[in-house]
């Protein structure tokens, strides 16, 4: 959520600061700016909307300086307006942030006390307002700095520039990520190692409680208390500086067709298909010995840690409880000893899944995280990382991200039912080839059905409500579906388990209401059936997604059915969340939204 660059380099930084900023804009905003130093003085451009908005301000409006700081924001406080933009002046003192300060309200009314006026709706200018007035009071400016960090409370990354010292960037980080990167004579911060790729793959990241003087020369980290630390230095995954859509039309497009080749580098991690055996994963958590398993997670990670709860009770007999990250943090249940917990996220940066981490961790669990971002905080924090190889995802709607999640997931259950008894080998066997296959028959399902998908996604772009039905693992699909279709093509959507429908949602079914039914032939198909009859009977506008055996099986009319190859049950959920990525994509595009920056969205959630 928001991004942060910082350069200090040898020649003028603000276009080089827009590159930069680019490479973040998949973490959503809505205003953009930077600022720069020049001869001692600082000077800034800022735009509201795109960063071709910023790009034109800048080209009417040209800024030198070699040393600067630039920003995307996505609005907490105040309206995404182009006064609202960071970065915040005050006094000579410039301030980008992303997070939230929390007692922004009481430290604005006590600086507003004694003089200071305020330009801003901001949360963010009170850190300016604070060091400025620190500053006059004869205060230098890391004493300023470490004074100002002790007085705000909240989740907070930071970049700040002082009017008079050319060759400085200070920054500083609780909360949302921050990293320090090292050049040849050259210096930068960003919020992760996309923004700092072009420039350079050596990289520290500081731990939450650190901040840092940075100048061309090196860099100086700070603890909370103001006393010097360490931090290792590590190379960034060359992958990330590989970023672009190639011939698709929409990063989100390329990532779903990316899938295939994602989902059988992470099972390959995982998996040996040669003995037909999960290799032996973690010794930290003994699935043998613990008595229960807590999964935490936001967003599409949750309804993947939903479908591992299934894996994991269904396969290892081990008793799993899942909570929306934001509801676990809170609701102080009690944890035993004797239990684990895994906590889900692409970016490894998710604030709410981070504090839950952080509950367990204080409790004695042993933590296992399942994340694409290895050097992320979450992975850091904790005792065991289980990677997704998805590289990087930049659309804001999580697609291949989640399939290689549910492959982690996978091979986490069949390793734990091994590890309890409740697999024998034949039966590890048996999964692990259905998870071989995964892989092309996922290339050959989005091969085929893109043609008949974009025929019902331009009828599907006409109506305002679609419900989604599911039963198992397939009402978690139908919760990811209905979410997809709403964040990216505005209409309302919901996922209902198919046998929830008589209990309510019937009540929705009329001849303006698509069903988008997920059924494929199993053991829940028959009853799912009956439900497809009770929306058939109301004049429901039937979608069927299933397979060849389930399409055979049916005789009541649809709008619309998809049959996918039969699978085996446990390789269900990555076959059919690809129709259900597709239908939400196709549907969007025809309603001429913005695909990857969706409104009101960011990809890396930092703040609660």
């Amino acid at each position: 959520m928001c991004g942060i660059v910082g350069i200090i380099g040898n020649k003028p930084v603000a276009s080089l600061l827009v590159d930069a900023l680019k490479r973040l804009e998949y973490r959503g905003y809505d205003s953009a700016g930077v600022a720069t130093l020049l001869k001692g003085k600082l000077d800034r451009r800022r735009a509201e909307g795109k960063l071709v908005n910023l790009e034109a301000e800048l080209s009417g409006n040209p800024l030198d300086g070699n040393v600067g700081i630039g920003h995307t924001r996505w609005a907490t406080h105040g309206a995404p307006t182009q006064n609202n933009a960071h970065p915040h002046f005050c006094e000579g003192v410039a301030v980008v942030h992303n997070g939230i300060i929390e007692n922004f309200s009481e430290i604005r009314e006590q600086l507003s006390a004694r003089g200071a006026e305020f330009t801003t709706d901001t949360d963010t200018e009170v850190v300016a307002q604070l060091l400025a007035s620190l500053l006059r009071s004869g205060k230098t400016p890391k004493e300023a700095m470490l004074a100002t960090l002790k007085l705000i409370k909240g989740a907070y990354a930071l970049a700040v520039l002082f009017d008079g010292e050319d060759g400085q960037i200070m920054g500083a980080r609780n909360g949302p990520p921050l990293a320090v990167g090292f050049g040849d004579g050259e210096m930068f911060l960003g919020s992760d190692a996309i923004a700092l790729s072009p420039f350079t793959d050596d990289i520290t990241y500081l731990e939450d409680g650190d901040w840092a003087v940075i100048r061309k020369d090196g860099v100086e980290i700070f603890d909370g208390e103001g006393k010097r630390v360490e931090r290792p230095r590590s190379k960034a995954s060359t992958a990330y500086a590989q970023v672009d859509k190639g011939n698709h039309r929409h990063f989100m497009e390329k990532e779903i067709y990316e899938q295939p080749e994602v989902m059988s580098h992470t099972l390959a991690h995982y998996v040996d298909f040669a003995s037909g055996k999960v290799r032996d994963l973690a010794s930290e958590i003994d699935f043998s010995s613990v008595d229960g398993l807590k999964i935490a997670a936001c967003g599409t990670a949750y309804y993947a840690g939903q479908i591992g709860k299934y894996w994991f009770e269904r396969y290892a007999r081990l008793p799993v409880e899942i909570d929306v990250a934001s509801e676990f943090r809170y609701r102080e249940m009690p944890l035993p000893g004797n239990q684990a917990a895994l906590f889900v996220s692409q970016s490894g940066e998710t604030a709410d899944t981070l504090a839950s981490l952080r509950y367990c961790k204080e409790h004695g669990l042993k933590i296992g995280s399942i994340v694409n971002v290895r050097e992320s905080t979450i992975a850091r924090e904790s005792d065991v990382v289980f990677p997704t190889l998805a590289g990087p995802e930049i659309g804001v709607a999580s697609t291949k991200a989640l399939t290689c999640q549910l492959s982690a997931f996978a091979a986490l259950a069949i390793a734990a039912g091994r590890a309890r008894g409740t697999l024998i080998a034949d039966e590890e066997l048996n999964m692990v080839r259905a998870l071989s296959e995964a892989p092309r028959i996922a290339g050959s399902v989005l091969n085929s059905i893109q043609p008949q998908l974009e025929t019902l996604s331009r009828e599907l772009s006409k109506y305002r409500d679609v419900l989604y039905l599911g039963r198992g693992t397939n009402f978690t699909l139908a919760l990811e579906g209905a979410l997809k279709l709403k964040e990216i093509s505005y209409i309302h959507a919901e996922g209902y388990a198919a046998g929830e429908l008589k209990h309510g949602p019937i009540a929705l079914i009329d001849e303006n209401m698509p069903v988008i039914v997920i059924a494929p032939y199993d053991r829940h198909y028959e009853k799912t059936i009956s439900n497809m009859q009770e929306v058939a009977a109301r004049g429901g506008r039937i979608i069927f997604v299933t397979d060849e055996n389930g399409a055979a099986a049916n005789d009541l009319e649809t709008m619309a059915t998809i049959a996918l190859p039969n699978v085996d049950e446990l390789v269900m959920p990555l076959i059919f969340t690809l129709p259900i990525q597709l239908i939400a994509y196709h549907t969007a595009v025809f309603m001429g939204t913005d695909v990857d920056q969706p409104r009101n969205l960011a990809k890396s959630v930092t703040v609660e």
